[in-house]
């Protein structure tokens, strides 16, 4: 079996944040033909005009050309110009049969990670070498589960189709739904996802979980007028002002005894120095919520608040969709498939059925279109002790349960190919 622990070592060293994922794209396109895939990405494997929150063009130039430098301009990276880093691999059996998908997601947070000693990947010299971006959610061990399994896929000694679907920005419900729109789950009678750890410890599988949260991720900007705050300020529009309004009424809206929610105003940017009337402020916000309805009429406040902030203050203002999620329901079938093959595995002590999620995943996306389109879908946890909680600088995977993880879908794959 491919080593899965050294790639994870690798892709952890060189985290990439969603849309951004040059380097790590290209080293999965690169390993997938080595294998002999057939190897959709670029504009083949996504719609890049139905993406959210699609960085700056300077942030592309700038992560493109880093990364060109380093590998040399390649084929397989041009075609990722402008932030095309999905990528879907697919390999057909002996004989004919049905498509089964795998759901991989590759992108990093925007967090620094942790040089102390205790840390492992510090301890182990596999820390992040990229300043303010590290794998702190465990999608470097899902990267390389999905290519240690390709590895295994290889001989083709199985009947239908086999797809692999890597996909960029997951963090922040971003990546999967251009994805879906291009078409790549629509031939497909079976989808696996899963996540490692998300509270369950080493040894333990969920075959499904629940508690998907619907998310709807905003920007929003107040455009005002600049003056002197000492000798003008009556002359200016404070656009920190507006935002600051809209943040506190937003922050207070009300929970619903109806369903679980969640509200966040997460950055606030405004003003450039302390004598002068900000001219222009932004924030970031998401609502949440078990209900895609009441997530709807969350958004639906929002904007109202950042509308009325705005006109309160005179300022300019406007809204921007910059991710989304929604919620899923797990095959009872399919789960029953995961449950006798985890039942089997010697290093899987206890199987659930479920495991309450209870955050957002763009991978429902997937899972609708499948289920839409007469097809079956589950997401799967796989246990990991950790270190520290998801998104935490000393957030680390247990490396002993990568190789189970690959081995339960290969299982998975032999059942259901045939």
């Amino acid at each position: 079996m491919m080593n899965v622990i050294e790639l994870r070592r690798d892709f952890h060293r060189h985290p990439e944040v969603g849309f951004t994922e040059f380097r790590t794209a290209s080293k999965i396109v690169g390993i997938l033909q080595s294998l002999g895939y057939q190897v959709l990405y670029g504009d083949d494997a996504m719609d890049a005009d139905v993406r959210f929150g699609v960085p700056s063009e300077q942030v592309f130039k700038d992560t493109y050309e880093n990364v060109a430098k380093d590998l040399g301009e390649q084929a397989d990276l041009s075609k990722m110009k402008g932030g095309l880093t999905a990528i879907v691999g697919i390999l057909q059996g002996h004989v004919e049969g049905p498509t089964v998908a795998y759901r991989f997601d590759i992108d990093a947070l925007p967090v620094a990670e942790s040089n102390e000693i205790d840390h492992a990947p510090a301890q182990l010299d596999f820390r992040s070498n990229h300043q303010g971006v590290m794998h702190a959610c465990g999608h470097d061990g899902h990267s390389a589960i999905g290519l240690a399994f390709a590895k295994n896929m290889a001989d083709k000694n199985f009947a239908g189709t086999l797809k692999l679907i890597f996909q960029p920005a997951e963090e922040g419900g971003r990546g999967a739904y251009a994805m879906v729109k291009k078409g790549v789950v629509d031939d497909v009678d079976r989808l696996f996802c899963f996540h490692l750890g998300m509270g369950l410890p080493s040894g333990e599988i969920s075959a499904g979980v629940n508690d998907f949260l619907a998310s709807t991720k905003l920007k929003a900007f107040f455009k005002g007028v600049s003056s002197h705050a000492g000798c003008a300020p009556e002359q200016g529009r404070h656009a920190l002002v507006g935002a600051a309004t809209a943040l506190l009424n937003i922050q207070a809206l009300p929970r619903y005894s109806t369903a679980a929610t969640r509200i966040n105003v997460g950055t606030l940017h405004g003003g450039n120095s302390v004598n002068i009337i900000p001219a222009y402020a932004e924030m970031e916000l998401e609502t949440r919520s078990n209900s895609p309805e009441v997530n709807e009429e969350l958004e639906h406040r929002v904007r109202k608040i950042i509308e009325h902030s705005g006109i309160m203050h005179d300022l300019e203002y406007g809204i921007e969709v910059i991710g989304k999620t929604t919620i899923a329901h797990c095959d009872s079938d399919m789960m029953t498939l995961v449950e006798e093959e985890a039942e089997t595995m010697a290093d899987i002590k206890h199987v659930r059925k479920y495991h309450s999620f209870g955050a957002g995943e763009d991978a429902t996306f997937f899972m609708n279109h499948v289920q839409k389109m007469g097809g079956q879908a589950t997401y799967m946890v796989i246990g990991s002790s950790l270190k520290a909680p998801h998104h935490h600088e000393k957030f680390d995977l247990d490396e002993e349960v990568l190789p189970v993880a690959v081995q339960l879908l290969t299982r998975l794959a032999k059942r259901t190919l045939q």
